[in-house]
């Protein structure tokens, strides 16, 4: 028994960092703004920041902030719009 909830465990925690279904099997950037670790991916005018690392009771307030610079670093381009939440943001690029 003790065996199956490590398990379940394992796989909650690994699913935790996967890339979302757009992104999947593109290749990650790993980038840090002001304490935020995350895995940035690009595809065309969108981008996805997964964060990492474990932070206390975060708010997407400053997390979107974070997101939205660590897109505009890995991508080159302005980041026009995040959405999301405290672990995946979604970003709308402006590469022009």
């Amino acid at each position: 028994m003790r065996l199956l909830v490590n398990i379940a465990v394992w796989f909650s925690l690994a699913a935790c960092t996967a890339p979302s279904r757009e992104f999947r099997g593109l290749p990650a950037q790993r980038i840090t703004v002001e304490g935020s670790v995350f895995d940035v991916r690009v595809r065309g005018e969108r981008a996805e920041a997964v964060r990492v690392n474990t932070q206390y009771a975060p708010r997407f307030g400053p997390i979107r902030g974070r997101a939205g610079r660590a897109m505009a670093l890995v991508s080159g381009c302005e980041v026009k719009e995040v959405l999301g939440d405290q672990a995946l943001a979604l970003g709308v690029l402006d590469c022009d």
